[in-house]
């Protein structure tokens, strides 16, 4: 049994103005309760298409597991000449951070020469590296004149967000 709209004064009852609403609302929830990603519904005078995205903002990343392994394993008797080896200081210099978190890369392809090696002078705007994340390759650029000092990341490693990428000195 279908319900008419009532009519008052030429005017179509407020239930009605509500019926494309719910009418929406039923496809989702159909779109949902399917799996669907997509639907497409055509009618006389009606057509319809919705699409259902998904937030990318809440996918997993993948993290290496040697790196989140190694970074949890305590320290053992066999590494005790490791951790009394100091570090080289870092050279004195402006440090270029990454943007985000992926994987470093100094040149566009493996085949291909790196943007910049150490002791290159920089222009702004010049390409220093890419970073992957997501199947996207981000260009990382100078933001001013500068001189590769050290490159602080191997190519293929992951970064994250504010890691330090290269030394550099204003030209």
């Amino acid at each position: 049994m279908t319900k008419k709209p009532v009519e008052k004064n030429g005017e179509k009852s407020s239930s009605e103005h509500f019926e494309p609403l719910e009418k929406l609302k039923s496809f989702y929830s159909f779109m949902k309760e399917n799996g669907l990603d997509a639907l497409e519904l055509e009618e006389k005078d009606f057509s319809l298409r919705m699409v259902r995205r998904k937030n990318p903002a809440f996918r997993p990343v993948p993290v290496p597991m040697a790196v989140a392994q190694a970074a949890a394993l305590p320290a053992s008797s066999s590494q005790a000449p490791a951790q009394t080896v100091m570090e080289a200081p870092l050279p004195a210099g402006i440090k270029i951070k990454s943007p985000m978190m992926g994987i470093f890369y100094r040149a566009p392809t493996p085949s291909s020469p790196p943007f910049v090696k150490e002791g290159d002078a920089v222009k702004p705007g010049q390409v220093l590296c890419m970073i992957e994340a997501m199947k996207v390759f981000n260009e990382t650029r100078a933001e001013f004149p500068c001189t590769i000092v050290k490159t602080l990341v191997e190519n293929g490693k992951s970064v994250k967000a504010g890691q330090d990428l290269f030394i550099v000195e204003r030209t």
